[in-house]
């Protein structure tokens, strides 16, 4: 008997001992799909459990006003990388833009999060090392090739296709590579399915800096020649090499924008919209192709040239330097015409939106003088005020895009009809981390309800 639980302790210490090593690894691998393929299991079984507990429970009431009104407000997502919250603004797996910025690792000398962090915290719900950073910015580029039927659809693209028109084309022309779509051919099993959807993802965040360059350069810049892809650099450092701007302070500005934009829960239109067309198990590249027409709408990705608009409008009719009591009489008069004020008010936020703060806060530190920002801020001093007297406006504080189209043009990006794209290269960090785990938990297809008003008013009479 004593030898019997003298050998049992012996098994049980080398199996805590066999455990610890392997923790100690997963929290130190640079291996991604490692990391997440140990964390899989548990997800399945804590949702599992989770379902089997409360799959009857209620967490919604649904009005009229509700699916007349684009679904405001319904909770029916689950969204596991990041949750808006009305006070705190967007949080990835927990964490605010101030935390992500202060516990994301940073490039040699730079002070903004590498867009690499962010997705590796997307993933694993975990602030990566400074080499678990490193290896993903060497998967990103090493994957970073176009197949040539791309490049030759790129370059023959006529000038006049909108760019995201081009961008949503190359991603969608990229399926022929899809490892996902030929392992489901071949009759892979279900349980397999997110590795395959993981290698396409990495592959398309991997090729869509040199998709982005190749359209900008094509499109504004005369089919000017790429550059190289640099293996032992970052995705934003090379991204804003190919774009052709040497500066460090605009690849620092491209590191905080390509983390700030990346995620905003899974409601959001190109959001959803990836998340609807992967649930037909469709190929990552088809969703985020999807994803990127959704994101083209002017009450999406576009919102923030319509503030450049705006505030060209206001140096035309009021001045490039105008007073406060200027700003405020055009405002009013904006508003009574009917008209609501660009990049202002947001569907859940009810602060200032913190993308919009440290967008702020990078130009204070980085162009203080510029008219243009200049102008920005004393439209932050005025606008909430006036939005707030209305009585009509739940959230009177600007939003991200009442600032990022400043900072690229003052970095000489004027090309509006572009920044679109690079929300789109950022937003992919999101979507795609989504469908990865969606595909691991094997979410079903989406097929919500549906009835007309007929019917709707029938219901109600009856109730």
């Amino acid at each position: 008997m004593f030898f019997f639980l003298r050998t049992k302790k012996i098994i049980c210490s080398k199996t805590r001992s066999f455990q610890y090593v392997i923790r100690c690894f997963a929290d130190h691998t640079t291996d991604l799909k490692a990391k997440v393929a140990a964390k899989i299991p548990v997800e399945q079984g804590r949702i599992k459990d989770f379902r089997k507990q409360h799959g009857n429970s209620k967490v919604c009431d649904v009005t009229v006003d509700m699916m007349y009104g684009g679904m405001r407000g319904i909770q029916g997502l689950v969204c596991e990388t990041s949750l808006l919250d009305a006070d705190e603004g967007i949080r990835f797996r927990g964490y605010t833009i101030p935390d992500c910025q202060k516990l994301l690792p940073r490039a040699p000398c730079g002070q903004e999060p590498l867009p690499e962090g962010l997705f590796w915290l997307l993933m694993t719900g975990e602030i990566p090392t400074k080499d678990q950073v490193n290896e993903v910015s060497l998967q990103w580029a090493s994957r970073s090739a176009l197949p040539s039927h791309v490049v030759n659809l790129l370059n023959n693209l006529p000038t006049n296709v909108h760019p995201m028109s081009q961008l949503a084309a190359a991603a969608n022309c990229l399926s022929s590579e899809s490892k996902f779509a030929k392992a489901y051919t071949s009759g892979v099993h279900k349980s397999k399915y997110w590795e395959y959807v993981y290698e396409d993802s990495m592959d398309l965040i991997g090729k869509l800096p040199v998709i982005a360059a190749m359209i900008y350069k094509n499109c504004f810049k005369g089919g000017a020649k790429l550059g190289i892809v640099d293996t032992k650099k970052d995705w934003s450092f090379n991204f804003t090499h190919l774009l052709g701007f040497d500066s460090p302070d605009f690849t620092e500005l491209m590191r905080l924008y390509l983390t700030i934009h990346s995620d905003h829960e899974g409601g959001n239109v190109s959001a959803h919209t990836v998340h609807l067309v992967g649930s037909a198990l469709s190929d990552p590249y088809i969703s985020f192709a999807a994803g990127m027409n959704g994101l083209a709408g002017p009450l999406h990705g576009l919102a923030n040239q319509e503030v450049l608009v705006w505030l060209e409008k206001i140096k035309s009719e009021v001045g490039k330097d105008p007073t406060e009591e200027q700003l405020t009489s055009f405002i009013q008069k904006t508003l009574k015409s009917g008209q609501v004020i660009p990049g202002y008010g947001h569907a859940v936020l009810r602060k200032t939106d913190p993308r919009y703060t440290c967008q702020k806060e990078f130009a204070e530190k980085h162009l203080p003088k510029d008219p243009l920002y200049q102008l920005v801020a004393k439209i932050y001093k005025v606008v909430p005020p006036i939005l707030k007297e209305t009585g009509k406006v739940k959230n009177p504080w600007p939003n991200v895009d009442a600032h990022s189209g400043v900072l690229l043009q003052y970095y000489g990006m004027k090309e509006m009809n572009y920044y679109t794209v690079l929300f789109g290269v950022s937003r992919a960090l999101g979507v795609l981390a989504s469908l990865i785990w969606a595909r691991a938990l094997g979410l079903p297809i989406e097929r919500p309800k549906s009835v007309s008003t007929d019917i709707l008013i029938q219901e109600l009479k009856a109730k």
